[in-house]
């Protein structure tokens, strides 16, 4: 029997990479000759580095780069290997991440992508010619001044002074200087992985959809909102063939504006200045499948197990439990979801599964949730594989 077990990790408590050591040594237990491929996933969010190095047996390194308000911070980047490619993957959220920041110092003014560009330089360091970049649970809001700045780009106010790249300079910037971006991006694909579609600006767009969450009040969202598109707008004029990279990422044949583009507000506008660069936006979780061998070792399993920290209806608007369910399907094999909670109105999720368990076995605190995940997760996972076992 076949099983293939692909899960997100279950966020505050097990990474997806132990989530699927806990479901296959349960499985194991009571099916010991059974075949199990376990691929670690994410969706461009927490854990992207850590999910696909894993799963692609590649190497990570650490990497000091600016957090998402100062100097000082270190990050984990990887080096994987796909379509016999070196492919460098860097991560949002462990550079200019939301939990970096204690929640009472959460500031869109004053958080900076600048590490992410010292990232991405540091790849270009070692010769990197792709690139994915997760782009799930930033802290910034800066439209990707930051990282622009990092890569040489110079933003200047009305008065000619220079800008670094914070959330509160898109209130300032007048003025951008294309000509020290780094050449080296011209001959990098970049692969920007996110489940976010919402556009740069406006009632869907990133200050004001994911602004609050970042420490933003209303009409501080609103504010950022308004100068996230003049920003867009002085990003957007066509600049000439000396801009290198960032020419390729001008408005398509049609006329639309990039940061109408869905993705474009992903990680607080760093959609949209990766688009600039060039970049193409992807589903996480496809970037994800594709670059593990996901799909083509689901064909003939016997099995799909997956999984994620809460499940409600939402994770069917395309959470990664939902595509492992959907390309499960479309080979006629049967996924179970294995969720660490349940919310409600989760009906319409058996119309997508063949089963949905949570974990939690009683009623228990948050904390004692989080403290016990990995034990109920093993019951669980052991508990389904009994209730196979026995149909066979």
């Amino acid at each position: 029997m076949r099983f293939v077990i692909a899960p997100d990790s279950y966020k505050g408590s097990l990474s997806s990479r132990e989530v699927g050591a806990v479901m296959a040594a349960a499985i194991r237990r009571e099916i010991p000759h059974a075949e199990i491929d376990v691929f670690p996933m994410a969706d461009g969010g927490e854990g992207t580095v850590e999910a696909l190095v894993g799963a692609c047996h590649g190497r990570s390194e650490e990497v000091a780069v600016h957090g998402p308000l100062e100097p000082g911070a270190t990050a984990l980047i990887g080096l994987i290997e796909q379509d016999g490619e070196p492919v460098y993957v860097i991560e949002t959220a462990n550079i200019c991440g939301l939990p970096m920041i204690p929640a009472d110092r959460r500031d869109p003014y004053a958080a900076t992508s600048r590490g992410l560009g010292e990232a991405i330089a540091h790849a270009l360091d070692r010769g990197a010619r792709r690139l994915i970049v997760g782009l799930g649970g930033s802290a910034v809001n800066d439209g990707g001044m930051g990282m622009l700045a990092a890569l040489g780009v110079r933003f200047a106010d009305r008065d000619g002074r220079l800008l670094e790249g914070r959330g509160g300079d898109l209130l300032r910037v007048a003025a951008v200087d294309w000509s020290g971006l780094d050449a080296r991006l011209a001959a990098c694909a970049i692969t920007a992985a996110s489940d976010v579609t919402s556009p740069l600006t406006g009632p869907s767009g990133a200050s004001r959809v994911f602004g609050p969450q970042k420490g933003a009040t209303p009409a501080q969202a609103a504010e950022l909102d308004a100068a996230m598109d003049a920003y867009a707008a002085l990003l957007e004029r066509p600049i000439g063939p000396s801009a290198g990279a960032a020419e390729a990422g001008k408005a398509g044949a049609n006329g639309a504006r990039l940061s109408e583009r869905p993705g474009a507000g992903a990680a607080g506008g760093l959609g949209f200045a990766l688009l600039r660069l060039g970049a193409r936006i992807e589903s996480g979780a496809e970037v994800a499948a594709r670059a593990t061998g996901l799909k083509a070792r689901i064909a003939g399993a016997d099995w799909v197990l997956t999984g994620e920290g809460r499940t409600d209806a939402q994770t069917l608007s395309g959470k990664l439990p939902f595509r492992v369910a959907e390309w499960a399907a479309a080979e006629g094999v049967p996924a179970i979801l294995v969720s660490g909670g349940l919310g409600p109105d989760i009906e319409p999720l058996y119309e997508t599964f063949a089963a949905v368990f949570p974990i939690v076995g009683r009623p228990s605190t948050l904390d004692e949730c989080l403290a016990e995940a990995e034990d109920n997760l093993a019951r669980t996972a052991r508990n389904i594989a009994r209730l196979i076992k026995t149909k066979t």
